[in-house]
């Protein structure tokens, strides 16, 4: 497995402020865990477990980190089979949701599906999730239909929009 790490620089000084690093995407590892445990369970009210993101490494799921100034902001895992993307999980951590990076996650998974020659992507969405519905519109998803009682929720469950993009 090819490793990617960005080697540290150390800008001359300047009087003039420094604008932030653009977020660097890279290939998920194990060692991430810790840290994308920490932001699954920040962000969700029933995160998924150390054992299913195990899982989609060990399988060879796209899986990919965003990293902030060398912090995992956020992740995602695309799984690819016979010309169709399944978008499984986005996740940007809750303090820096707001900012562009979940449309920056998104258009690397798509990056990523194009790339490997799926000709669609799909995904689910809480109903509830209005804000993630309208990135997704805004990247081109349409709704195609919805899966009753699909995610777990504190009084029982709750539906999942269903939400496709032709990538050709």
């Amino acid at each position: 497995m090819a490793i990617y790490r960005r080697l540290a620089y150390t800008p001359p000084m300047s009087a003039i402020p420094q604008e932030p690093l653009p977020p660097f995407f890279r290939p998920m590892w194990l060692d991430d865990l810790p840290q994308i445990l920490e932001i699954e369970r920040a962000a969700y009210p029933f995160p998924w477990t150390e054992g299913v993101l195990t899982d989609c490494i060990k399988v060879g799921y796209s899986s990919l980190v965003m990293e902030l100034d060398e912090v995992i902001a956020g992740y995602g895992i695309l799984s690819i089979a016979a010309g169709e993307a399944n978008i499984l999980n986005v996740c940007v951590s809750p303090s820096l949701q707001g900012q562009g990076l979940g449309r920056r996650l998104m258009e690397n998974l798509l990056s990523v599906a194009r790339r490997r020659k799926a000709g669609i992507a799909f995904l689910e969405v809480r109903a509830s999730n209005s804000i993630a519905q309208r990135l997704y519109q805004s990247l081109g998803f349409n709704q195609i239909g919805s899966r009753r009682n699909y995610y777990p929720a504190h009084r029982g469950r709750e539906d999942a929009v269903m939400m496709a993009l032709e990538l050709l």
